[in-house]
């Protein structure tokens, strides 16, 4: 089934999806008219190619996410450093959960792409489960582990027949989106999958 994003500061980007893939990319109205059958997903802000995100190791493998249910003794926010380490050290089964929910932090920043040396199992299997692409880290991390890093690594344009990856941002251009950060994610899609969305 095809389906066209669009969204509403960028229509000239709208991006058609066959499957798992990039069939089209190009202004909005070209593309409805070309495929009227196509289903239509309308997003606020700016269609990019969505974020790369260096600091996978430290992100889903150095940090524990707590479980909604953990909120009363662990807080909601991640926690990492020598808590961390003494929460895995406990019980290492944990490390498979803790990841997935890491993951979805990623989604809901943007992030299709991400670079580091994952040597765990479950941090590697929970990427893999959900189809980001791996880059290459950049030589030079300028600032701590983040989910919205400075400085925003954006990805090339997207091209047709290019898996289909890519992020939405409620913002209304990219220099707000760098001003602002990744949190401002309202939609991400790997692999043509709808994998987050805020509302």
């Amino acid at each position: 089934m095809l389906t066209l994003h669009v969204a509403e500061r960028s229509p000239e980007a709208a991006v058609l999806v066959d499957g798992a893939v990039v069939a089209a990319v190009g202004p909005y109205e070209e593309l409805a008219a070309a495929h009227p059958a196509a289903r239509v997903r309308r997003w606020p802000g700016i269609l990019t190619p969505g974020l790369l995100n260096p600091y996978a190791p430290e992100l889903l493998e150095a940090t524990y996410h707590p479980d909604p249910r953990e909120a009363d003794t662990l807080g909601a926010d991640p926690i990492s450093g020598e808590r961390a380490r003494a929460i895995f050290a406990a019980d290492p089964s944990r490390l498979g959960a803790s990841a997935r929910r890491g993951v979805q932090r990623l989604l809901a920043h943007g992030t299709v792409a991400v670079a580091g040396d994952l040597r765990a199992r479950p941090a590697l299997d929970a990427l893999r489960r959900s189809g980001f692409a791996v880059g290459h880290r950049p030589p030079r991390l300028p600032s701590p582990p983040s989910f919205s890093p400075t400085p925003l690594i954006l990805l090339p344009p997207l091209t047709p027949d290019t898996p289909a990856r890519f992020a939405v941002f409620d913002v209304p251009d990219r220099t707000e989106l760098v001003r602002r950060g990744a949190h401002t994610c309202v939609a991400t899609v790997l692999a043509g999958r709808l994998l987050y969305r805020s509302r």
